[in-house]
């Protein structure tokens, strides 16, 4: 295999699972030094084990536990991502996560919040700590994670959406802040992945089967389908992208989005629509 990430160093948010765990065994393929992050020490524990178990010939890799939206954290676990190796040159800001499912007339304002600031802060907090370190790097690059719901409605999901845009909106100005310190800066924008987190949907399930149909090549995706895609973005062939938000969806946003109405199937069609329980 081509290690042309050789030596690279990487910081992954949310690396203990599902997305950033693929990331992080992609990256540690390719001969990256990588440094995963998270709330779960096991998991991160757990996850560097099988990565290193399952590649003999990869990079290097470490964890630290990391709550992304305490700045203090934040900066501690850039700072130890930068003294692993030969310094920090990139950054998936992966660390995210939905809430509460109920319509927005039933969503209490700290759910609302929680789920912001696990989003968007946490992205900024990222952005904001490795900038001054990624600016020494001559191969900077900044990846943060979005998803469809960014742009396609997902009925009932509350702060989700609105948090995955705001991500997208962080990630364009900071390539524009940030082009001339030779810092890259895309988003990535997952469908339907099966991940841990998905495994509540079951596959003869209604709002499983509107993935389907809404979907072009109908099927789920992967954790390795994002993590290739996150790969190229790091990696010195998208040297002359930046600024842009990238769909691995399988086609989905060419259509509409799921529908999760059966996860509310305790409230009536009047309680969905404005009336209070």
């Amino acid at each position: 295999m081509k290690r042309d990430l050789e030596n690279f160093g990487v910081l992954i948010t949310g690396g203990g699972t599902g997305i950033g765990k693929a990331c992080a065994a992609e990256m540690y393929s390719h001969g990256a030094l990588v440094t995963i992050c998270g709330r779960t020490e096991e998991s991160l524990k757990q996850s560097v084990q099988e990565i290193v178990e399952n590649h003999q010939d990869g990079g290097v890799i470490q964890y630290a536990t990391c709550d992304v939206t305490d700045e203090e954290q934040v900066l501690e676990t850039v700072l130890a991502a930068d003294e692993f190796g030969e310094g920090l040159d990139g950054v998936v800001a992966n660390a995210g996560g939905g809430g509460a499912i109920v319509p927005y007339h039933m969503q209490t304002a700290e759910e609302f919040s929680r789920v912001l600031n696990l989003n968007v802060l946490g992205t900024m907090l990222c952005i904001k700590h490795a900038v001054p370190i990624l600016r020494k790097s001559d191969k900077a690059s900044f990846v943060g994670m979005s998803s469809i719901a960014s742009h396609l409605t997902h009925l009932w999901f509350g702060a989700y959406p609105a948090a995955k845009a705001g991500i997208e909106a962080i990630i364009r100005n900071a390539a524009d802040e940030y082009g001339p310190a030779n810092i890259r800066f895309n988003a990535v924008r997952p469908g339907f992945i099966e991940t841990e987190i998905m495994e509540g949907i079951p596959r003869d399930s209604e709002i499983f089967s509107s993935y389907i149909e809404n979907t072009p090549l109908g099927d789920v995706g992967q954790p390795n389908d994002v993590a290739a895609l996150v790969k190229f973005l790091l990696s010195s062939e998208s040297r002359w992208i930046t600024g842009q938000c990238i769909n691995v969806d399988g086609g989905h946003s060419l259509r509409r989005g799921p529908q999760f109405t059966q996860f509310l199937s305790n409230f009536s069609n009047e309680e969905l629509h404005g009336e209070l329980p």
